[in-house]
């Protein structure tokens, strides 16, 4: 009876452990510090951020600061219009404390809402940003 509870509670710390291994690893191993709609880059940073963006506005750029960068991985940008994709970026994030990038999109007028998600190398979506053409 005696052996029976220690090889429960083996069971239950082993099974424990595997969960929080599993945990682990799902985390993407880096953190979205910013993540913006702008209408143009400079010296590596977003200007003109916008959430509203007018019809007449030819190209706007989702700027992306990630940190803790754990290792070298790719992230994958999606852009959506009205819940449906339209175009989707892979970019690459090199392992440090802060690696700045962005992908740009062409609007060709396409007027509506629209969503930038941003998906880790196993495809998780990990942060979005919203922002609308009229």
């Amino acid at each position: 009876m005696k052996g029976l509870r220690y090889l429960t509670l083996l069971i239950l710390i082993l099974f424990i452990l595997s969960g929080l291994v599993i945990a682990q690893e799902t985390k993407p191993g880096f953190t979205i510090e910013r993540l913006v709609i702008a209408g143009g880059i400079e010296n590596r940073e977003p200007v003109n951020v916008m959430e509203i963006v007018p019809s007449t506005t030819e190209k706007v750029y989702c700027f992306i600061e990630a940190r803790n960068i754990q290792e070298d991985t790719n992230i994958t940008v999606v852009w959506s219009l009205n819940d449906k994709e339209v175009n989707r970026t892979t970019l690459p994030l090199k392992k440090g404390f802060r690696w700045r990038t962005y992908a740009e999109k062409n609007l060709y007028g396409m007027k509506g809402e629209w969503k930038v998600e941003i998906l880790d190398s196993a495809g998780t979506a990990i942060k979005s940003v919203t922002f609308s053409v009229e």
